[in-house]
């Protein structure tokens, strides 16, 4: 009889981003030196592209290829921006923003603590991908971030 088979892989969570770079394999470069990635999977495709790829930042996963435009698969860059953000929660959003930086990502928006209770910052890496770094620092009831947003002029 043949073992069962666990539906979401071992080191998996139920949502994986999947992007689309062009220049996959440099982006595995930076986003290690940036990010931490270690890579799990590189499957090379024609041209020396990247078909598919998997690296692993903290406990999760990221998923990335090369463009192929004849698929349709365009990164941002291509497409004119991003339509999302990686957020990454940390241990410490200051050294984590601060390591990306260095490693040439453009600060978006520099540290600072915000109204629901995260120190915040984020970045723009040159692959045209947008990544948000968090460390919780308090907890924030709905009634205290609604107070907070009308402080700010935010809000219904």
């Amino acid at each position: 009889m043949a073992e069962k088979v666990n539906p979401i892989p071992e080191g998996y969570r139920t949502v994986t981003p999947y992007i689309v770079v062009k220049g996959a394999a440099e982006a595995l470069d930076f986003y290690a030196k940036a990010f931490g990635a270690e890579e799990v999977v590189r499957m090379p495709g024609p041209g020396g592209s990247v078909m598919h790829a998997e690296v692993k930042i903290g406990d999760s996963m990221l998923m990335l290829s090369d463009e192929f435009p004849d698929w349709g698969q365009l990164g941002p860059i291509s497409r004119g921006g991003t339509t999302c953000t990686m957020m990454l929660y940390v241990e410490n959003c200051d050294a984590s923003f601060q390591r990306a930086v260095d490693a040439g990502c453009a600060v978006t928006s520099p540290p600072k603590d915000e109204f629901w209770g995260d120190r915040f910052a984020k970045v723009t890496d040159p692959f045209g991908h947008q990544w948000a770094f968090a460390t919780h620092i308090e907890d924030v009831s709905p009634e205290e971030m609604t107070k907070r947003m009308a402080a700010m002029g935010m809000g219904g």
